[in-house]
């Protein structure tokens, strides 16, 4: 048979351009009457932005890749290919309307425990926690009832960490205004009970009929009713009998029978039932509490589409311009998109502080007051550098920077470092669409090699970027990687380089999220073998990586001869600080020269730095190199930050010299 529904006979666009909202269901009130379709649709009516419906069976990686700038909501989604879930957690911005509890595989735990003679622990299965992930990761889970919330608060404390409405039964406002003029009218003896003659296990239909028969009371059956001649029924009938069998988040049926003037027989599994709105005698007070509930949705979906992030881009800096670090530069490009920037300078004597100051002390023009805009904040915290172990201040300088942030993300990065122009917007909403289970967030770098025409292969392109502001986390050496000298003081096994992003508490490092999979680097070793198949393919990679996602551009290694240069003066003593069981005994291992580090001339460096730069794509600082061994580098993908012209002019000037 041929499958007309099928996306080869599908001509119309199923999410046209300009849609703001996509609604997600089973079905719609159009296809099903349900009390889940009819609450979609009233807020479906109430809807301020345009939309598209898709039933979840619709729901594809080509759409959602297509509505990865949209707000979508879902309310039952059994259909939805559960393959699409984690696609969904990490690509979509969404909100969730759970009518029942789909962590079951029979959407109740007592139809469970009715079918399998087992109590319900669905959510500790790979199914339930799936749908946990799912709700975890939505900006707003809607709720039908308080009573529905805290059964899964219990069965998922970590639920309570997001935004969570009980939103209850929804209903539009024609419909309200009916069910007022229909009681308005009703007939002073209202006669006979009513019983929802539903298949549903839950609803409870055969409990129903007995109570009437034990209690002699008159009572019809309605099943299969348009909408307007149930309503109309109820309007007529003495009371409602409703009775589920297990726990129903709350029930349409029972608001109708109220609103119209019904009396009511229920049981503890109508979950709404003693709710404050609810539970009143003023049927005005809940048709206003129900007047306001499309809006409360729609406030709620407004706040998750304007909402705006704010993020503290934090460095540290020490005697920067000895050091010819563009500082300057980085922290003006982290302006660009932060809402503010702390610096901890370690105490420098070469005039970086001083310039710091005077960035600090700008001044704007904000309508009639002048105020620091966007705010910089400096702090000096000066350290020993004579300690041996001195190196393991680097991470502790960058955990007081952290400390200074007061936005709801932090964004870090090093005096060397820029980032591009473009890449503003794509933070801000890297931030924005950051999903709650992950903390930290690492992103491209692209560091150059002796200037801007080689981008090296030979280090993982990667690092820590994006982080919320959690004062859990820290920098540091991880724990696993500590040890302790002969003082007691701590120094590091290979591994880290001293600011490693850690918990704070337990020393261990902060789960994050990574572009860069192990796949990736496979085909990274196998282009550093100058596999040239390999070297097409990871280019093509780091190209795409490069693009889509926010980075930075690392300029360490640009002029190699400034590299060397320090090397010679300081980053020896660095490492034995941060590595050697014994720092006060220097690493003196000279890995470009043969011929102690006190016997290399500053021509000697400027040679051997044209010839680094002109032979090799990057090199390890700490493997020696025989003259003859090459590696290989990509091409740049990008252009350069606009703000990088300037310090690439100096650069230049100076180059290897």
């Amino acid at each position: 048979m041929v499958d007309f529904t099928s996306s080869a006979f599908q001509t119309v666009d199923l999410m046209p351009a300009d849609t703001r909202i996509v609604f997600v269901a089973d079905m719609f009130a159009d296809q099903y009457t349900g009390g889940a379709e009819l609450t979609t649709q009233a807020l479906i009516d109430a809807c301020p932005e345009k939309y598209c419906k898709l039933t979840s069976k619709q729901v594809s990686m080509a759409l959602l890749a297509k509505g990865k700038d949209k707000l979508w909501v879902f309310g039952n989604f059994a259909q939805l290919n559960p393959q699409l879930i984690p696609s969904i957690v990490a690509n979509i911005n969404y909100v969730v309307l759970e009518y029942d509890y789909k962590y079951c595989r029979y959407r109740s735990p007592e139809k469970h425990k009715s079918v399998t003679g087992q109590e319900c622990s669905c959510q500790n299965e790979l199914s339930g926690k799936l749908i946990s992930t799912f709700y975890h990761a939505a900006k707003v889970m809607f709720w039908m009832s308080e009573s529905q919330k805290a059964h899964y608060f219990d069965r998922f404390p970590f639920l309570r960490e997001g935004d969570n409405i009980v939103l209850s039964s929804v209903f539009k406002h024609q419909t309200l205004a009916k069910m007022k003029i229909l009681r308005k009218n009703a007939p002073v003896v209202r006669e006979g009970w009513i019983v929802l003659g539903s298949n549903s296990w839950i609803k409870g239909a055969n409990v129903a009929e007995e109570w009437c028969k034990s209690n002699g009371k008159e009572y019809k059956i309605v099943w299969n009713l348009s909408y307007d001649e149930l309503l109309s029924k109820l309007s007529r009938a003495e009371g409602f009998v409703y009775l589920p069998l297990g726990m129903d988040t709350c029930p349409r049926m029972v608001i109708e029978a109220k609103l119209l003037g019904c009396k009511l027989e229920l049981n503890d599994n109508v979950q709404h039932a003693n709710e404050e709105w609810f539970t009143t005698d003023d049927l005005t007070e809940i048709e206003r509490y129900l007047y306001a509930s499309p809006q409360t949705f729609w406030n709620a979906i407004r706040v998750v589409t304007e909402r705006k992030v704010t993020i503290s881009g934090y460095t540290t800096t020490l005697n920067c311009i000895e050091q010819e670090y563009p500082f300057e530069k980085s922290i003006e490009s982290m302006l660009a998109f932060c809402d503010e920037v702390c610096v901890v300078d370690g105490g420098s004597t070469d005039g970086t502080y001083e310039i710091l100051l005077r960035l600090a002390a700008k001044t704007v023009m904000q309508g009639s007051k002048t105020e620091s805009v966007p705010k910089l904040k400096i702090k000096k915290i000066t350290r020993d550098l004579s300690h041996p172990r001195f190196a393991l201040f680097d991470g502790m300088q960058k955990a007081e920077a952290r400390k200074m942030c007061s936005s709801e993300f932090c964004w870090q990065m090093d005096s060397d470092e820029l980032v591009h122009e473009d890449d503003a917007d794509k933070i801000k909403k890297l931030a924005l669409d950051m999903p709650k289970s992950i903390d930290l967030v690492a992103l491209p770098v692209t560091e150059f090699w002796g200037g801007p025409d080689k981008v090296r292969l030979d280090v993982t392109p990667w690092k820590w970027r994006l982080s919320r502001n959690k004062s859990t986390i820290t920098h540091g050496i991880p724990k696993h990687l500590r040890k302790f000298d002969s003082n007691g003081d701590m120094y590091a096994a290979p591994g880290t380089d001293g600011c490693d992003m850690i918990d704070e508490k337990t020393g261990d490092p902060i789960p994050f999220m990574n572009f860069f999979t192990p796949d990736i680097d496979n085909i990274r070793q196998a282009a550093l073998q100058q596999n040239t198949s390999a070297i097409t393919a990871y280019q093509q990679w780091f190209e795409a990586a490069t693009t889509q996602l926010p980075g930075v551009f690392h300029y360490s290694w640009y002029n190699i001869g400034r590299k060397i240069r320090l090397y010679r003066t300081y980053w020896g003593r660095h490492w034995s600080s941060l590595y050697s069981d014994d720092p006060t005994h220097v690493i003196d291992e000279n890995m470009f020269f043969d011929v102690s580090w006190d016997q290399v001339a500053d021509q000697m460096i400027n040679d051997r730095a044209i010839e680094l730069a002109t032979k090799l794509g990057g090199w390890i600082w700490h493997k020696p190199w025989d003259g003859n061994t090459l590696t290989p580098w990509l091409k740049p993908v990008r252009s350069q930050p606009a703000l990088a012209t300037d310090i690439m002019s100096t650069i230049t000037t100076k180059h290897n010299k």
